[in-house]
């Protein structure tokens, strides 16, 4: 994963933990929204971007996304290549 990214999804889990300090000062709380939660949604967020990757890779090698793939699928096939 590109570094840029990873350091996109950790400002976003520390502006979700200041949102989380917001709340405690100001006497809301919430018993889903808590550290453990934040920490926890980082990881999704850190291993979906890969995931998504490689979901894009396998639609793009597998359904020919212009004519000009659709071709050039056809000519693999004609000449045996595919």
């Amino acid at each position: 994963m590109d570094d840029k990214l990873k350091q996109i999804i950790a400002l976003f889990g520390g502006w979700l933990s200041a949102i989380l300090l917001f709340f405690g000062v100001v006497g809301l709380s919430f018993g889903w929204f808590n550290q453990e939660s934040i920490d926890a949604f980082v990881v999704v967020l850190m291993a979906s971007v890969p995931l998504g990757g490689a979901v894009y890779g396998i639609y793009k090698n597998t359904y020919q996304l212009s004519k000009k793939a659709k071709r050039q699928e056809e000519e693999l096939k004609r000449k045996g290549l595919k």
